[in-house]
């Protein structure tokens, strides 16, 4: 399964069952996952149910989801209620007699039925859930499919430069290897160069073992053979885990956060310019993936 990006956008309208439903969710970045669902007034008991659909296809961000539920205008849909339209009638009657007009040549049925609470609509609490769902949560999971989509696009692209970041991880890592055995004798050098003009000026000798020793001491505090296989295997690790049929973003954190103290180590222990280098580019790769990590499922 590729990465999914935590941002995506999905809208389904459907109408079957004599309803019209629109759907409309959309996610974005949280380390966690968090629901504002929102359905019309009425279809309060469909929410536990459109909630467990979502989280089949959402593992980790904030998803806002609005379903929006109405009947298709029909007879059996709306009644009349005639005691306040006979309401409404009494007080034309006694308007009209108070005035003097003739009440019967002006009313229209169309003017009666718009006066307020005259037609209503039939209560949709009346209405099982279980029947309901069974045509809400079809264009709930078209809607959620169409999201996953492109939420799957946006992962590809987040998958490629990862790659790369990755990529320009392991170029920097085989500078490094390549360089580690001549820090040692970059160091020796130097220091029987310093440790032979002091001697000329002081006109003293030093023993050969007292150098040995000091530059062995030097290898031992610069080695750095362990943190570049720890780094090697992180980098095959991370890769792995883009692979992963589950969501992956928190365990590319994880890793991401291990690959940036192997490389802090590398860079402390190493005290050589040029792998300082290596260490610089290899930090602004993993600074990149960081930020890129925080938009993956």
């Amino acid at each position: 399964m590729a990465l999914l990006s935590m941002t995506g956008f999905g809208e389904v309208r459907d109408e079957r069952g004599g309803y019209a439903i629109v759907v409309e969710v959309r996610t974005v970045n949280s380390r966690y996952f968090k629901l504002h669902l929102r359905t019309t007034d009425g279809y309060g008991a469909l929410e536990s149910r459109a909630e467990s659909v979502i989280r089949e296809f959402v593992k980790r961000g904030t998803v806002h989801c609005n379903v929006r539920i109405q009947q298709v205008g029909t007879a059996d849909d709306f009644r009349i209620n005639k005691s306040l339209l006979a309401q409404y009638l009494d007080q034309f009657q006694e308007l009209a007699k108070e005035r003097g007009m003739d009440l019967n040549t002006k009313l229209e049925f169309g003017s009666l039925a718009a006066l307020p609470g005259v037609v209503e609509g039939v209560s949709s609490e009346s209405i099982d859930s279980g029947e309901i769902w069974a045509i809400v949560e079809p264009t709930i999971r078209a809607a959620l499919e169409q999201l996953t989509t492109m939420r799957a696009d946006e992962g590809a692209a987040l998958a490629k430069d990862l790659q790369q970041q990755c990529q320009t991880v392991n170029k920097a890592l085989a500078v490094i290897e390549q360089r580690v055995p001549n820090v040692v004798e970059h160091y020796r050098r130097r220091i029987a160069d310093r440790v032979n003009e002091a001697l000329e000026s002081l006109n003293v000798s030093v023993e050969p073992a007292d150098l040995v020793r000091e530059i062995s001491l030097f290898a031992e505090r610069s080695d750095i053979s362990e943190e570049i296989v720890r780094l090697h295997s992180h980098l095959e690790q991370f890769s792995n885990a883009m692979l992963l049929p589950e969501s992956a973003g928190r365990k590319l954190e994880f890793i991401c956060q291990e690959m940036g103290r192997e490389t802090n180590t590398i860079g402390s222990k190493a005290n050589d310019s040029e792998i300082s280098q290596q260490v610089v580019e290899i930090k602004s790769a993993l600074e990149r993936i960081r930020e890129q990590i925080q938009n993956v499922q």
